[in-house]
């Protein structure tokens, strides 16, 4: 499925009645074309948390508005870890320095040392985000996930992926690499309305990415809960024993979630 280019909109004004009725129509679109893809997208999460499993979550720039989505938050799996650039500053002994560089998700290695630093086990399942689909850390870490046997499953924008070249050497993009594939319908770009004389302005991901994410942690738990088991599920740290309780059952996976303050 896609969205309409920006282009394609005409000259109507810009408002926010026009980005809420559009961007409401996409959600309403994309809820009926991913359905089957959520459905095995929720499987492989109910799996990964059937057998011990840990979701690493992952993905760079705004794409990380998603990836916390997935892990960590309140009415999520607590079986979820979110992998992070960042990671090489807190976990592996870089200066923050580093971050200064722009093209840091270009070089390579930095998947693999993020992975290392991560440490997943065999049975864990990994969420590999990006819009485009083409970075080269992206293409990176699904390529090093998939070798060393874990499932991966990519959220990106396939209309957005097919328009642009490859960034990796290989050749290939996160969407070749997955095992499901959840399509988040932006449109090439993202942004969603057009501007007088070219542009656009509006970005469609973290709307529909959210809604992905959330319909497949739906589905996961319900088939969890379809064969006996009870969904581990973050209870807000901001109701009462909300916070002790999550930590009863981060237990089960202690030393593989990593939940920090940023």
């Amino acid at each position: 499925m896609s969205v309409e280019s920006a282009d394609e909109f005409g000259t109507e004004p810009v408002t926010a009645e026009r980005f809420a009725r559009e961007g409401l129509a996409a959600l309403r679109r994309l809820t009926e074309a991913a359905r089957a893809d959520v459905t095995r997208a929720a499987g492989l999460i109910a799996d990964c948390v059937r057998a011990g499993g840990v979701v690493q979550a992952f993905g760079t720039g705004h794409s990380q508005a998603v990836v916390l989505e997935v892990a960590g938050r309140a009415g999520g799996l607590v079986p979820t870890n979110r992998i992070s650039i960042a990671d090489l500053v807190l976990h592996g002994g870089e200066p923050p320095s580093v971050l200064d560089d722009p093209l840091l998700e270009r070089r390579p290695g930095i998947a693999a040392r993020l992975y290392d630093l991560a440490a997943p086990h065999p049975q864990d399942l990994f969420v590999v985000i990006s819009n485009s689909g083409v970075n080269n850390v992206i293409v990176e870490m699904a390529l090093h996930a998939g070798e060393r046997g874990h499932r991966v499953l990519a959220l990106t924008s396939l209309a957005h992926t097919r328009a642009v070249p490859a960034g990796h050497p290989s050749g290939r993009k996160l969407a070749d690499l997955a095992d499901v594939v959840l399509d988040n319908a932006a449109p090439p770009g993202d942004a969603l309305l057009g501007l007088p004389g070219g542009g656009a302005v509006c970005a469609l991901s973290t709307l529909t990415g959210v809604m992905l994410v959330q319909m497949a942690v739906a589905e996961a738990a319900g088939l969890l809960l379809a064969s006996g088991e009870r969904p581990p599920v973050y209870v807000s740290a901001n109701v009462p024993g909300g916070f002790e309780g999550n930590l009863e059952l981060e237990k089960r996976y202690a030393g593989r979630l990593r939940r920090t303050a940023s």
